[in-house]
């Protein structure tokens, strides 16, 4: 892992920091955070100066670089002060790091410019966010550099080494999404799990191919039917909130998609490792639990496979039996996800009695046509469960937009010849009909919300917390938000 691991909080003096770069603030009504004003007083008005004359204006994103008594402070924007909020101090600090990346500076110090609990966490959240490269697989790039360590200066808020704890799960997750296909395998992902469960104090599960399919797990066998790559089904669970129900948290982890025999075009098939970021999710969200022990119950399950074009790969036509009994005529085999999930989902309905379930999955690119990489498109059977998340969202800046999941919609899946479906109508509605779908695989007496990260799990536009190109871990901070760890 290429990402920030050491932050702290410190009392030290501007002056007195063995620190390599310090990040202070100014406001577009041109005050000085703090500590900025003390440098300001301490050097006949470096920064004042530059204000008076035009070249700073505090604008959210600017950023300035002075050499002061040895030392290099970086002067950043944080835009208009009554605007300031958590993800205006994610963003920022993410600056911070960035820029001392840029600059080969190991060691930063960054002034705490935050008010309240929120933007502090958001704060350790965007230090650590912005450090993360991927680099495991460079050996000859010799212009790598990484950022080591870094304090808060001023600052005793815990909710800050909460948030670079958050942001340590999310590199996680980067990591594994941006690992390609033969390295981040459904063994991997089981390999990974084990390492949290361990880390964690919880109970670990997998299931291979053999056990699963005598179990009835006719969705997942069948995806799995095509690929030497031994397929899992993994289950998590931390079991630290007494007598509560758990929340249940399913993630597709389709490691490799080739889109089966409906295959899908060479051009961007590479872009098909990150298929399986619904199961980072679910790994990054309990690599945070492990790491903040919460007084929660919480269960985690991941179908792993390749969907790849063997032999024996299932075929468009077949009729496949999920672990609820219902069966599944296949019309696409590139529809792969959502018949996966169809096990996890039974599962989670059958052997757990859930608060609610939540799936996380990179189901469909009619989601982009909508969305495009901005926000997630959700949808689900349970009102207030649904307001929480959109609360969450905001608290987060991890954007989702409802789709309705109407009677119409959902009688599009129904099969002549089958329960349902791995198919909606032809060119409609395709986000919809990949959640209409996985309603049939949920217990009606259980909340549930599907999430399409397809459009957010990676190729989001380029900014201080998110790479160019790179997994994104997105979801595991809006998940740990709405479960209050």
């Amino acid at each position: 892992m290429a990402h920030l691991s050491n932050v702290n909080l410190s009392n030290d003096q501007w002056n007195d920091t063995s620190a390599d770069l310090i990040a202070v603030g100014v406001y577009e009504d041109k005050s000085l955070t703090p500590i900025a004003q003390d440098i300001d007083d301490s050097t006949d008005r470096v920064f004042s100066n530059a204000i008076k004359i035009g070249d700073i204006k505090g604008k959210n994103g600017e950023s300035h670089l002075f050499y002061v008594n040895d030392k290099r402070i970086l002067l950043l924007g944080l835009g208009k002060k009554e605007k300031f909020d958590p993800n205006t101090a994610r963003l920022v600090a993410g600056m911070a790091s960035r820029s001392a990346i840029k600059k080969k500076v190991s060691h930063i110090a960054i002034e705490c410019f935050c008010d309240n609990d929120e933007e502090s966490q958001a704060l350790g959240e965007g230090i650590v966010l912005g450090s993360y490269q991927f680099l495991d697989h460079k050996t000859k790039d010799k212009g790598q550099f990484e950022l080591t360590s870094a304090k808060v200066l001023g600052a005793d808020n815990p909710n800050i080494l909460k948030g670079a704890s958050i942001a340590d799960a999310v590199c996680l997750a980067r990591d594994l999404g941006n690992h390609p296909g033969n390295f981040s395998t459904p063994s991997k992902l089981a390999a990974t799990a084990k390492e949290i469960a361990d880390e964690g104090g919880m109970n670990l599960t997998v299931f291979d191919r053999e056990e699963f399919t005598e179990m009835g797990m006719g969705g997942l066998a069948g995806v799995a039917q095509g690929t030497d790559e031994p397929p899992k089904f993994i289950i998590l669970e931390y079991m630290n909130g007494g007598s509560e129900k758990p929340k249940v948290l399913v993630g597709k982890g389709l490691t490799f998609d080739s889109g089966g025999i409906s295959i899908k075009p060479a051009n961007k098939m590479d872009e098909m490792k990150f298929d399986m970021c619904g199961s980072t999710v679910v790994l990054g969200v309990f690599k945070a639990l492990a790491l903040l022990k919460p007084n929660l119950n919480v269960v985690g399950i991941i179908p792993a496979t390749e969907n790849l074009n063997g032999a024996k790969a299932y075929k468009p036509g077949d009729i496949l039996k999920a672990y609820n009994g219902k069966t599944i005529e296949v019309l696409n085999t590139d529809a792969e996800g959502r018949v996966i999930l169809a096990d996890g989902l039974s599962y989670a309905s059958k052997h757990y009695d859930p608060e609610y379930i939540l799936d996380f999955a990179t189901l469909t690119g009619a989601v982009l046509v909508a969305l495009g990489h901005i926000a997630t498109g959700v949808m689900g059977t349970d009102e207030e469960l649904m307001e929480k998340i959109k609360e969450s969202s905001k608290s987060t800046g991890e954007k989702v937009w409802e789709f309705p999941l109407w009677p119409e919609f959902c009688k599009q899946v129904k099969s002549k010849i089958a329960d349902v479906k791995n198919t909606g109508a032809p060119m409609q509605a395709g986000s919809i009909a990949g959640g209409a779908f996985l309603k049939e695989f949920v217990n009606d007496d259980i909340p549930w919300v599907h999430f399409d990260i397809a459009g957010t799990a990676w190729g989001v536009k380029e900014d201080s917390v998110n790479p160019s190109g790179s997994a994104t871990g997105w979801g595991v901070r809006l998940v740990l938000d709405l479960l209050d760890a």
